[in-house]
């Protein structure tokens, strides 16, 4: 007797299922958005998955021919709609293709399924959001978007060019490693610059303290510092914004262990995880004292996205990278130690990413690149603590130095236990 829940038949319905499903939430969209206009909607778009279905399930090697076929009547209808409407958007027409293309994906396998799900909606969430995103295509100035398109341009230019393995001539760096990293570390920074425009931080110190510390929590340490020169009664929220950005440092170190080292994660979130958890609790006492909604503006976060950064960044880690390998070489454990205090003093994210790679390849020991990972968070902490002295009002110094300096106590005595 067939199993139902294995019987060929049933799975395929429930592909089918999931093909027509994502065909029908596409339509939707388009028909309450009124994008689609009398091009296609709520029963036009779950016809496109289901003809894309279809074929892939029965004439598996035809698909490319089918979406061939499918191109006519949507192009005579996308020249209709020209006429009538004086529309020349492609969003819908590009829109039915891929939902054809979503239901083929969907028979394809459970794999395809998965895929095809998640594609299904990324393309609904994109349709749904055009205001937004053309609000923030616009906020964006041309000088903006120039050095986003530069630095785009010449990652994905030149990661590719780049040799794969170690060069002697750079004392056994690997090139495609190190762009590589100053992509991921860049890329981080741009996300959190782009929910900056969509979340409105300037209605919310939590929101900005996290957003800034993602984009560059020395930057908002500096940008807080100034604000309280300017108007000494912000104090408690450019402090609260302050520490949150200091914070948030942690777990932004934890994520990027979890990309270069896996292994490594565990070890290091439980002091990076007991630092955050001090922080939280100290910034949300201060929190409680803040009583203004006076906080930092989107547009004083720069676009992460700029070359000259990028490199400077890229060369720190390099030069950290080197320095760790020969520091453990020369030095032992104390030379590992002292690198990651001294670089944790300019960058946690290049200190962060050479441990997790030092410990990945065998170099160090998962202890001694926690330990330092720690160290380095621990020097960039007060790094932050000294510049809300020195370039911000004394109130201000006086309550981030209390909660960061909770923060840096406890992350001590981890490493002394």
């Amino acid at each position: 007797m067939v199993d139902p829940v294995t019987d060929p038949f049933v799975e395929v319905l429930f592909h089918l299922f999931v093909g027509v499903g994502l065909g029908a939430l596409i339509g939707l969209e388009r028909e309450q958005s009124e994008s689609g206009g009398t091009f296609a909607g709520s029963r036009t778009f779950p016809l496109f998955a289901l003809y894309g279905a279809l074929v892939a399930a029965f004439f598996p090697t035809s698909i490319s021919l089918a979406i061939g076929v499918l191109v006519v009547p949507l192009t005579v209808a996308y020249a209709g709609k020209i006429w009538y409407e004086q529309d020349i958007g492609l969003t819908t027409l590009i829109a039915a293709l891929l939902t054809a293309l979503l239901g083929a994906t969907a028979m394809h396998s459970d794999t395809g399924a998965v895929v095809a799900i998640i594609v299904g909606g990324v393309i609904t969430v994109l349709l749904s959001v055009k205001d937004p995103i053309h609000e923030f295509a616009d906020q964006i100035e041309e000088t903006e978007r120039r050095a986003s398109v530069k630095f785009i341009v010449v990652v994905l230019v030149v990661l590719p060019a780049l040799p794969n393995h170690s060069l002697d001539v750079l004392y056994g760096l690997n090139p495609r490693f190190i762009w590589l990293m100053v992509a991921f570390v860049t890329g981080l920074g741009f996300v959190a610059y782009v929910l900056a425009q969509f979340l409105s931080p300037e209605r919310s110190i939590a929101v900005t303290g996290i957003i800034g510390g993602f984009v560059s929590s020395t930057a908002t340490t500096v940008s807080m510092a100034e604000k309280t020169v300017q108007n000494e009664r912000l104090y408690h929220v450019c402090a609260f914004a302050v520490v949150t950005a200091s914070i948030v440092m942690f777990p932004r170190a934890l994520i990027e262990v979890a990309v270069i080292n896996p292994d490594l994660f565990l070890s290091a979130a439980v002091p990076l995880g007991a630092m955050t958890l001090v922080g939280v609790v100290a910034a949300g006492t201060l929190y409680w004292r803040t009583t203004t909604d006076e906080t930092i503006e989107p547009n004083e976060l720069n676009n992460p996205f700029r070359l000259r950064p990028a490199l400077l960044f890229g060369t720190i880690f390099a030069v950290v990278l080197l320095i760790s390998e020969y520091a453990h070489e020369w030095l032992g454990t104390s030379g590992v130690y002292a690198t990651a205090f001294l670089s944790g003093l300019a960058d946690v994210d290049a200190m962060t990413i050479t441990l997790s790679k030092l410990a990945a390849e065998g170099t160090i020991s998962t202890e001694v690149a926690t330990t330092g990972i720690v160290i380095a968070a621990i020097a960039n902490t007060i790094v932050k603590a000294a510049l809300a002295w020195l370039l911000g009002t004394d109130r201000l110094g006086r309550r981030v130095t209390i909660v960061l300096g909770l923060v840096v106590v406890s992350g001590l005595l981890l490493l002394a236990i």
